[in-house]
């Protein structure tokens, strides 16, 4: 009896070491946590915090950079800082994309790095240097700041302008197109409808702007607003390295506010999608809800990035710590 009680005791305990091994195991898949780095390097959100600060009195639009930098990362194969890496001879990286044409200052992204690297070398990937850099460029503007779970990897992988001209949508697309992106993403109506609400802030470049003003104006956009838009971009045909653009929203185009759904109602959005989500039967409630309600609009748009920034993330040993963010290492 007794053997037979051993042997009991010892297959209850090698049961239990099997249970907490494959709880460990679930629970390290997931990888990310909110205070990931809070033994390894305690200040790193307090740094990017600081960072993100200081350059943005330096140069306002970079809080803008740092926001759209989440979106083109993420979507494309996940927040791994793919976006962040330079070409190299024979590969064209997702920087070179026509969808990603306007992204600049990720060169602040660097000085973020090197504040962490001094403080914590080696700890801080990229990928989270991104995500945490956008969601305090929200707060800095005005908007909600909320927490992020953190602990991303940046990938090892060379990713390709092609990469980006897959998962990005172009400047003209639809309502359809659009939500059908998002729900790739697992981000459901609502919530996409608040992301896109990031148009309240920043600026479009006349490229992307004329179709819409030559040779005939949209109909679906506001008559004189279209007057103002053609002071903005003359020509039909502007230089796509000339600085030729129009604020996203004239009210308060600094400012992370809910003034983007007004806009819209009076068909005053600049890009096609803009006025789209007001004409399409799908999204008008969200539209009309966020520009009545900022609250709401803050809710969904906080959920949507939660989301959004925990989507196909490496963690553990799937990726590394980049020493420097636009290079492998």
């Amino acid at each position: 009896m007794e053997k037979l009680m051993l042997i009991l005791l010892h297959l209850v305990l090698l049961l239990s070491m099997c249970f907490i091994a494959v709880s460990h195991a679930a629970s390290s898949s997931t990888g990310l946590s909110y205070g990931f780095y809070s033994k390894t390097c305690p200040r790193a959100e307090e740094i990017v915090k600081d960072q993100v600060r200081k350059i943005y009195y330096i140069h306002g639009n970079s809080a803008i950079s740092f926001h759209r930098n989440v979106f083109h990362d993420c979507a494309v194969k996940g927040c791994d800082a793919s976006l962040l890496l330079d070409s190299t001879p024979g590969h064209r990286g997702e920087k070179e994309s026509e969808r990603n044409f306007g992204m600049r200052n990720f060169k602040y992204v660097n000085v973020i790095k090197k504040a962490l690297e001094h403080e914590c070398p080696g700890i801080v990937s990229c990928a989270d240097i991104v995500v945490l850099s956008g969601r305090d460029g929200v707060a800095m503007l005005g908007g909600p700041h909320f927490e992020v779970k953190t602990g991303r990897q940046d990938t090892r992988e060379f990713s390709i302008e092609a990469d980006a001209d897959t998962y990005l949508l172009p400047h003209d697309t639809d309502v359809s197109a659009f939500l059908d992106s998002m729900a790739a993403l697992n981000i459901n109506t609502a919530q996409a409808v608040a992301l896109i609400g990031s148009h309240t802030v920043g600026r479009t470049h006349c490229k992307h702007l004329v179709t819409r003003l030559y040779p005939t104006v949209d109909l679906t956009l506001n008559a004189n607003y279209s007057v103002y838009l053609k002071m903005r971009c003359p020509s039909s045909t502007p230089d796509p390295k000339a600085v030729e653009y129009s604020r996203n929203d004239p009210g308060s185009p600094m400012k992370f506010d809910n003034n983007y759904y007004r806009n819209v109602m009076q068909m005053k959005g600049l890009l096609k999608l803009d006025n789209a989500l007001y004409l399409d039967a799908r999204t008008k409630p969200y539209v009309e809800k966020m520009a009545q309600d900022i609250n709401y609009f803050y809710e969904q748009f906080v959920e949507g990035m939660s989301i959004l920034t925990e989507y196909k993330v490496l963690t553990g040993a799937q990726g590394e710590i980049r020493k420097h963010c636009q290079w492998v290492n």
